[in-house]
């Protein structure tokens, strides 16, 4: 077993939150059955070492492992075991200088930075067993097919699918919504019928369901939010109604960091037979996600939302409903059999991927899961929430700074404006201290004018960040306030 009293006097950063958090566990926890001997991963290393002798890489010690039980009573001050600095060494591009200064990335939730293993799992693939899936019969494609499929297994265990059958992969959150609103769109939706999204929707969640209503001649409803950025699902109760085909939403809005009671929603429409489509670009790396659990028909999400690479992304069906639906492009591998006549289609996942896949990224992306699953999703979770607050506390306290948005739920998104500043402006000055953020209107114009607003300045937060990059986000700011005023 850990023997605290051995580690006594260590003053790593973060090492007495875990002591804390460790020797509240004990008390309150004991051990009922032998410990598990657990390999530790680089990131809590440093903080479980001994002073005079660290820790190497891949020791295990009996330490039981914190669960879902375990941190929901504890503050998230006590349960934060994540060195922050230890695992941005992960990353090799947050090792550089911009504009002179250490890069400090704060635009998360537009895509995340990629660990060496991710890099190097798709090097390794285009190094030694670059090969088309499935219809080869040497040993390069067997390799492909296995490490493609392996990676298939992986996202249905990361959302808990009932079956890798279940998981179809696509180029992005963005490509899968669009597959599924012209698949059961087309196939369900009919004149006079209506689609439901919500207000605080990305544009990508918007915009497909509006062009098959448009083709289709349904109406497209939304259901409102309120001044502080939550969804009224009470509207969503007299939205719905027997001509509803389809609910349309985010499980996470990108500018405020609303968590929507998704779970909510689908009960609701489930009442009434209605299928749901959860958008999970914005959730898939901040908070535990169950496919089951929450009763989702569909639900999507991208790669490099998780530090995995660009262009792959997945799109969850229930296998009773991909079974019903017609594929959406048509090419190889989706076919069982061909004629000049007429063509047999393949069973799903096969039925909605079309083409040579993207082999190398599906890899990838199985990777960066095996790396949010090493750290814990839990632990992640916690360690943003505690930055976020942080952020937004320390924020407030800026004048002429307005934080948009309150939401009783939230991810780590940060949105705000500064009086007489510009947002774009904003945004150039931040990255003049090496600090990347996002200025606009981040894809969800409905969601900001909601709230009265055009655009707003967002840093968004990541397993990788730390306090000392909020301090650099703040000081930077305060900067630019106090060369605004005469």
């Amino acid at each position: 077993m850990l023997n605290l009293s051995n580690i006594e006097g260590l003053h790593d950063p973060g090492f007495e939150l875990l002591l804390k958090a460790a020797r509240k566990y004990c008390q309150e926890a004991p051990l009922a059955s032998p410990p598990v001997e657990k390999p530790l991963s680089a990131a809590l290393l440093p903080l479980l070492g001994e002073a005079e002798a660290p820790l190497g890489e891949g020791t295990t010690l009996g330490v039981r492992p914190f669960g879902e039980s375990e941190l929901s009573h504890l503050h998230y001050d006590e349960a934060d075991t994540l060195n922050a600095e230890q695992i941005k060494k992960d990353f090799p591009v947050l090792q550089q200088q911009v504009n002179g200064h250490p890069l400090v990335w704060l635009d998360n939730g537009a895509t995340t930075q990629k660990p060496h293993l991710v890099i190097d799992k798709i090097s390794d693939y285009y190094t030694h067993y670059n090969s088309n899936i499935h219809r080869g019969a040497h040993t390069l494609a067997a390799r492909a097919t296995d490490a493609y499929e392996a990676a298939r297994e992986k996202v249905q265990r990361f959302i808990n699918a009932a079956s890798s059958e279940e998981i179809i992969f696509v180029r992005g959150t963005t490509e899968g919504i669009n597959l599924v609103a012209q698949t059961y769109g087309r196939q369900y939706c009919t004149v006079g019928d209506e689609i439901i999204v919500s207000e605080l929707d990305h544009h990508a969640n918007i915009v497909p369901w509006q062009r098959i209503a448009q083709e289709r001649g349904c109406t497209l409803r939304a259901i409102p939010t309120d001044k502080n950025g939550d969804l009224i699902l009470s509207e969503l109760e007299r939205l719905i109604s027997p001509r509803t085909r389809i609910v349309s939403v985010g499980h996470v809005n990108n500018t405020f960091g609303t968590i929507n009671d998704v779970q909510r929603i689908i009960q609701i429409a489930h009442q009434h037979n209605v299928p749901v489509l959860i958008d999970g670009a914005q959730s898939i790396a901040h908070t535990p996600v169950d496919v089951q659990q929450l009763g989702a028909d569909f639900f999507v999400f991208s790669g490099h939302k998780i530090y995995g690479p660009n262009g792959i992304g997945v799109v969850y069906g229930r296998k009773q409903l991909l079974d019903k639906l017609q594929p959406w492009q048509g090419g190889g591998n989706m076919i069982k059999d061909v004629t000049i006549e007429r063509t047999e289609y393949n069973v799903p996942p096969a039925r909605f991927e079309a083409g040579t896949p993207n082999v190398a990224d599906a890899i990838g992306l199985g990777a960066a899961l095996d790396y949010v699953s090493h750290i814990g999703i839990r632990n992640i979770e916690a360690h943003e929430h505690r930055l976020t607050e942080y952020a937004r506390e320390q924020l407030a306290q800026i004048p002429g700074l307005t934080l948009i948005g309150n939401p009783k739920q939230r991810v780590s998104v940060v949105s705000f404006v500064l009086d007489d500043i510009p947002v774009p402006e904003v945004g150039t000055l931040l990255d003049k201290e090496g600090i990347a953020v996002r200025a606009g209107h981040h894809c969800a114009q409905p969601a900001l004018r909601a709230l009265g607003y055009e655009m707003s300045v967002r840093p968004t937060f990541a397993l990788y960040n730390t306090r000392d990059d909020v301090d650099r986000l703040v000081i930077a700011v305060r900067k630019i306030v106090g060369e605004s005023r005469p």
